[in-house]
């Protein structure tokens, strides 16, 4: 399997879920489709979803949930299969 990394598409901060009170999009070790969200990157009260990109399984994370990110930082590693 090949290593996927999927990138902040712009500053912000990096929310794992919807809303404070509801699930992370994804956790850890699920399946994954490329059109999947799995994050969001909030700037300005504006939110841009995070996706996948590939198809596989989300082996991690490299940004906390809540963390300031740059364009280009990366936020999670996915097994491509």
């Amino acid at each position: 399997m090949a290593e996927h990394t999927v990138l902040s598409p712009l500053p912000g901060v990096f929310y794992r879920s919807p809303s404070p009170t509801e699930p992370p999009f994804v956790e850890v070790g699920s399946s994954v489709t490329a059109d999947q969200t799995i994050g969001l990157v909030e700037i300005m009260k504006q939110f841009a979803e995070v996706k996948a990109g590939v198809d596989g399984s989300l082996t991690g994370f490299t940004v906390e949930n809540q963390a300031t990110v740059g364009p280009g930082d990366p936020i999670a590693t996915i097994d491509a299969g």
